[in-house]
């Protein structure tokens, strides 16, 4: 018995080698962790702590946790087990760490445990976790400044709001401790103020006179208020007052027409108080818009300025004077321009249909049909309306015509600043083309001419008598087509809708009156003048250049002498000039040859005004001029008024029967018009004369044309019962001249010269008839020229008729014709070819 139960007892304290060999579990820790390490310490706080566990626990070696290690490239940090029992741990750095040389540390980590013996057989191990440990900073380095000393100049007399910025940098690596949280001005009473950034500014104005050197202190703190731990001076210099600005030039230029191009800045010149520049640009703008139409042109009126010009006859007028043979016009508000001409505004529901055939001169058969050769021309001023949608366009015309072949539809629109030509050659085969230009022009809201070339496939628009081609050109084969109606809007055009809900277009909406009615949309917002088509044949550039182009304007030729780098830029109409360059002095000269020219003898008199700004670049921002706006004008002078002047025989006498003859008396026979300026010049002065020198004047005479004369009666209007005033209209209708004769009046109308109205006005003849009892008669004789801007003298004839005188019966009594005929001219006291008259209400325009 005692035998049996001693080798149970030793079973039971010895166990089998084969039970204590059994490990059969890894060990386990989390998935990842999260540390943190001060700097300059080597602890690290991991989250959640550092524990392994193995299920093979509390068998010895096998459950137990003999180690960690880690792995990765370099990593500062080692593991060592605290408790191999309950497998905690810890990470440190084996050596302090450094924020500013590396912030994150990523590495993994396993765990071992201590396998199935001493020897640590058969070890295994847990999976690897990730760890991410993070440096937090210390604040151990102070700020320092990026300059030991900073400097900086000031005009006396100015509050800045930044003169200069110090600036400091901190080596920390954290936000915290890295950022510069605030900057002092440690000198007191100084007139500085610091601000969190550096910025310093003046607290007061700094005066020349006074101190002309501050010096001063300043430190800076990072946000954990650790002080620099070197200060930075600041030295700010008060310079005297200098402007930058224009200097030597006149506010008032006069100009004397005639005079060519007058340089309007001849001696002007850029003061930078020594700033140096690296780009000067500026822009010389001439206003003229209340001129007129825009500019000085001519001032002929349109009709007269077409013969001058040489251009074609043909022109069909479409939006006419309001009468009865033009009632369309009548519904639109009319205005008058500085030149007499006829304006219409359309508010933006209005338009006019011209009707078709011999009342607007316009026909829907073959021979006055739409071809592709003609000529658009109108005055036009037209602004961006606000209340209008960006979508929406605006139509000047619109028109369909009905030719050979079928019908051929074309418009013209507006849509902000740009203008659209629609050509559609024929309905019923062709595609329509749509011709697109983009002109400041044409939303400036200020006069501009038009003239539009159409030589299918070519198109050219000229504005102000300058030719631009279209800047896109769209097959636009989607567009819905026209009706195949004949029809000519202007301030409008139609859709294809039939007009069921007619109060949608308003109580100005056009109706057609053929076919359905149209529904009127796309209404233009604007003015209009001098509206009219030419169809068959074009104007050439040279005539609409003459017609409608500025005769003044911004004038640059001293290219030669341009200096390098320069560049001048002069707009479409010569309002607007622009020079660029780098250097001050050769800018100057630049600008001291940009002038004035009006190449019109007898120019607009009045003021121009003109601006002048500038925009410079510095090399140093901070310390960067600003040029001041330059404002002047130009004083057009009134021009030397040529002095028309009739003469002839002024009082004659005649038998009763030479009056009653088919041809009548002639009342200006031997009439003499003579056309001079007369102009102030200086008298020399001799050596031995002691006086004062005075000015006096002479006379040119010039070559020149009259746009019409009248002839009218002092006294009574004419009996057209017993007497008449005659003219050769065969001769009047080859000179292109227009007469209107009444009882009160007789008028000639058109530019000719002086040669051919003297020869017309010699043949003006009074006629009686039989057995009239009228004995005497005064006519006034007056002409005038530039669209009756000046006026000649009035010149009176007096007639007497000689009813007692009889030469066959008594020769003896006859007297000499020459008794009864008294020279003369009746000149003004002042000249009246000095004064400016305004148009008479029967001259022509």
């Amino acid at each position: 018995m005692t035998f049996l139960l001693l080798p149970l007892l030793l079973a039971s304290l010895f166990p089998s080698s084969s039970c204590n060999k059994a490990n059969k579990h890894k060990p386990w820790i989390e998935a990842e962790y999260q540390g943190i390490v001060m700097e300059n310490d080597n602890t690290v706080l991991l989250n959640p702590p550092l524990f392994a566990l193995d299920k093979d626990a509390p068998l010895r070696y096998a459950g137990e946790i003999c180690g960690f290690r880690l792995h990765g490239s370099g990593v500062p940090f080692e593991a060592v087990i605290l408790d191999k029992a309950t497998g905690e741990g810890l990470i440190r750095a084996k050596e302090p760490v450094d924020c500013e040389a590396q912030k994150e540390h990523t590495f993994t980590i396993q765990a071992y445990d201590c396998g199935e013996g001493p020897d640590g057989a058969n070890t295994k191990k847990s999976h690897k976790a990730t760890v991410h440990v993070r440096v937090n900073d210390v604040n151990e380095f102070a700020p320092v400044f990026v300059e030991r000393l900073y400097h900086a100049a000031v005009t006396e007399g100015k509050l800045y709001d930044r003169i200069l910025r110090v600036e400091a940098v901190d080596g920390d690596c954290s936000p915290q401790y890295s950022q510069i949280c605030y900057y002092e001005i440690l000198t007191p009473n100084t007139p500085f103020l610091i601000d969190n950034d550096g910025n310093i500014e003046n607290t007061e104005k700094l005066q020349y006179s006074g101190e002309r050197l501050y010096k001063f202190t300043v430190t800076a703190y990072d946000c954990g208020k650790k002080r620099a731990a070197d200060d930075a001076q600041v030295e700010i210099q008060v310079k005297p007052t200098c402007k930058p600005s224009w200097q030597g030039w006149n506010k008032r230029i006069e100009y004397a027409p005639g005079a060519g191009s007058l340089a309007l800045f001849p001696s002007i010149r850029l003061e930078t108080c020594d700033e140096p520049l690296w780009n000067i640009q500026a822009t010389i703008e001439l206003q003229t818009s209340h001129v007129a139409k825009g500019c000085d042109r001519d001032n002929y009126s349109e009709r007269a300025l077409r013969k001058l010009c040489g251009a074609a006859t043909g022109e069909v007028d479409l939006l006419p004077m309001p009468g009865p043979n033009a009632n369309w016009t009548a519904g639109l508000s009319v205005h008058y321009s500085q030149d007499s001409s006829l304006i219409y505004w359309f508010n933006g529901t209005q338009a006019v249909q011209v009707p078709l055939g011999g009342t607007a001169g316009l026909g829907s058969g073959p021979q006055d049909s739409l071809s592709d050769h003609f000529t658009l021309s109108f005055w036009m001023k037209h602004g961006v309306t606000p209340n209008k949608g960006k979508k929406e366009e605006e139509t000047i015309v619109c028109n369909t015509v009905q030719n050979e072949d079928g019908f051929s539809h074309y418009s013209l629109t507006v849509h902000g600043c740009r203008i659209a030509f629609l050509y559609w050659p024929l309905l019923e085969s062709a595609r329509p083309v749509k011709f697109l230009w983009k002109l400041e022009q044409v939303c400036d809201d200020e006069w501009h001419h038009y003239a539009l070339n159409l030589e299918f496939p070519t198109v050219t628009l000229y504005a102000d008598g300058i030719s631009f081609d279209p800047a896109l050109i769209h097959d636009n084969g989607l567009i819905h087509p026209p009706r195949r109606e004949p029809a000519l809007m202007i301030g409008a055009c139609w859709t294809e809708e039939k007009n069921k809900e007619k109060d949608k277009a308003g109580d100005n909406s056009t109706d057609t009156t053929q076919g359905d009615p149209l529904l009127i949309h796309h209404y233009f917002h604007g003015y209009l003048a001098g509206f009219s088509v030419r169809s068959g044949r074009l104007e050439s550039r040279e005539v609409i250049e003459c017609l409608y182009a500025c005769r003044e304007g911004l004038d640059y030729r001293d290219f030669e002498s341009l200096g390098k780098g320069m560049k001048v830029h002069v707009n479409p109409s010569q309002s607007l000039l622009t020079l660029e360059g780098d250097d001050v002095e050769t800018f100057n000269h630049a600008l001291q040859h940009v002038a004035y020219m009006n190449t019109l003898r007898f120019a607009t008199p009045g003021v121009r005004p003109l601006r002048l700004t500038t925009a410079v670049k510095c090399f140093s921002e901070e310390s960067c001029v600003s040029i001041p706006e330059v404002e002047g004008y130009v004083v057009v002078l009134q021009p030397d008024a040529p002095q028309i002047l009739l003469s002839g025989t002024a009082h004659f006498a005649r038998p009763a029967v030479d009056f009653e003859g088919s041809e009548g008396v002639p009342l200006f026979p031997d009439l003499q018009i003579t056309c001079s300026i007369s102009h102030q010049v200086e008298a020399k002065k001799d050596e031995s004369w002691q006086g004062t020198v005075t000015d006096t004047r002479m006379s040119d005479e010039i070559v020149h044309n009259l746009d019409g004369c009248e002839i009218s009666l002092v006294g009574d209007d004419l009996d057209p019962e017993r007497e008449s005033l005659l003219l050769d209209m065969a001769s009047l209708q080859q000179r292109g001249l227009e007469l209107t004769n009444t009882s009160a009046y007789l008028t000639i109308a058109g530019v000719e010269s002086i040669t051919v109205y003297e020869e017309i006005l010699r043949q003006a003849r009074y006629r009686l008839r039989h057995g009239a009892a009228l004995y005497a008669r005064k006519f006034r004789l007056s002409c005038s020229e530039m669209n009756g801007r000046y006026s000649s003298n009035e010149f009176i004839v007096e007639v007497n008729v000689l009813h007692s005188m009889n030469r066959v019966a008594h020769p003896s009594h006859v007297l000499s014709s020459q008794q009864f005929l008294h020279r003369g001219h009746q000149p003004p006291p002042e000249m009246a070819g000095h004064s400016l008259v305004s148009s008479h209400r029967n001259s022509s325009t």
